[in-house]
């Protein structure tokens, strides 16, 4: 790099390597160099700053002095390149002052500190002494700041002393006049004093009679308020009770009398729609049977046995799931992991949750069947903001209760006679609703119905 237009000879000479600081810098001395390099900091490149002190280089020069302080000190002693940069940069700032110490004769007017920090930096012949100078010099003037300020508190506190004891004797002739008129104050109440307290041995003697017949009256109202709250308390436990048996009565014939309409309602409603269809598929045409029509054969055109069977449906074909959700009344419960993890395990649970259920909604919308969809609550991290689709029931299982127990519960609730189909491939599952009369299906015949919508 170019040295400096001043002549100024570059920090990390000979000079720095001849002489050397034997303790501390004195803090003036720093804080004057830190204020410098501050201010000489953001003439310089980011490139051209040591690595430590390159975050600082957006930062105005009083942050950089208060956040950077010891870290632009350290560089400064450590980096004679950095060092050479910033006496660059006072030389084209301070140039009067920097030839002036490279010429060895600093202006007697300048600031000591500003002679010792410039000195700091550049390192001319004798820099040693002049910091040390300076250091000195400050600590005479800090010195001698304070004994002015000594000697000014000395004498503020000696005037201060005068007139506390002004104002003491002052209130030392007020005090005796006021304590002449409080002593005849006093001997006149000792006169009245005397007279009360005959008054007063009078009126406590009559005050302990009143006192006892007070306590007498107390005692017996406290006794008979006892025994009235003690009455009271066994009153209010008892209306307590009764009151609590009559609402326990009440709900259990309400609840009780709400579930089995509906469970009824239900069982009805199910029979009619199955006695309704059983009607159409027992109709018979107009014309009358024949005799003939009563021999056993086989004619064209009808099927065999055989063809029967070959046209009996799959465990997984989807038709046999559409034949289950054509029943009256059919509840369709969908165990929902055990359908998402069966048929897209990939997925996370959320993505997994939503495509199930906008493929159940549209099942729902062309079956006309209810469906009920049930997820583990133990599967969730957090709670879910779910708004169920059209047509499909969302349910969570409680804390301490898992899917295949409240599936088992949705199950038990239904009246006996009602179509449930339960959509489960784990066996457990399977086998528990199978004996509470529902009729278990494979998870892969949903999907694959689900994969028609």
């Amino acid at each position: 790099m170019e040295q400096a237009d001043s002549g100024v000879e570059p920090a990390g000479g000979a000079g720095d390597a001849a002489e050397a600081l034997d303790r501390p810098l004195p803090d003036g001395v720093r804080r004057r160099v830190v204020a410098l390099v501050a201010d000489a900091f953001g003439g310089l490149t980011v490139p051209e700053l040591p690595a430590q002190l390159r975050q600082y280089a957006r930062f105005t020069p009083s942050r950089r002095a208060r956040f950077a302080g010891n870290a632009m000190a350290a560089a400064l002693e450590s980096d004679p390149v950095f060092r050479q940069r910033i006496g660059e940069r006072l030389s084209r700032t301070q140039p009067e002052l920097c030839s002036a110490l490279v010429a060895g004769a600093p202006p007697a007017a300048a600031d000591p500190l500003d002679v010792a920090a410039t000195a700091y930096v550049l390192r001319p012949p004798g820099w040693v002494k002049l910091v040390e100078a300076a250091g000195e010099e400050a600590e005479r003037a800090d010195a001698e700041r304070a004994d002015e300020a000594g000697r000014r508190e000395l004498e503020r506190l000696r005037e201060e002393l005068a007139e506390a004891r002004d104002h003491a004797r002052g209130e030392t002739e007020r005090l005796r006049g006021e304590l002449d008129t409080v002593r005849k104050e006093a001997e006149a109440l000792r006169r009245r004093m005397r007279g009360a307290q005959s008054d007063l041995k009078r009126g406590e003697a009559a005050l302990r009679r009143a006192l006892a017949e007070v306590d007498t009256v107390r005692a017996e109202g406290a006794a008979q308020l006892s025994a009235a709250e003690s009455e009271n308390r066994r009153l209010k436990a008892r209306l307590g009770e009764a009151e609590a048996a009559v609402e326990a009565g009440r709900r259990a014939a309400r609840e009780g009398r709400s579930v089995e309409d509906m469970r009824l309602r239900l069982l009805l409603d199910t029979v009619l729609e199955s006695a309704q269809g059983l009607r159409r598929e027992l109709a018979l045409p107009p014309a009358s049977i024949h005799p003939a029509d009563t021999v056993d054969a086989v004619a064209p055109g009808r099927m065999s046995p055989k063809d029967i069977a070959a046209r009996a449906l799959s465990e997984t074909d989807p038709a046999l799931l559409d034949q289950l959700l054509a029943l009256p009344q059919t509840h369709l419960v969908v165990d929902g992991y055990n359908v998402t993890k069966t048929g897209y395990p990939t997925m996370p649970l959320e993505k997994q949750r939503l495509r199930l259920l906008g493929g159940l909604s549209v099942l729902a919308a062309q079956s006309g069947a209810e469906i009920t969809c049930v997820f583990d609550g133990a599967e969730l991290a957090a709670p879910v903001l779910l708004a169920p689709p059209r047509g499909v029931r969302v349910l969570f299982s409680k804390p301490g209760v898992t899917a295949d127990e409240l599936i088992r519960q949705l199950v038990r609730a239904e009246p006996p006679g009602r179509p449930v189909v339960v959509v489960s491939t784990d066996r457990e599952v399977a086998d528990g609703v199978a004996r509470a009369g529902a009729r278990p299906v494979a998870s892969v015949m949903l999907l694959k119905r689900l994969s028609r919508v």
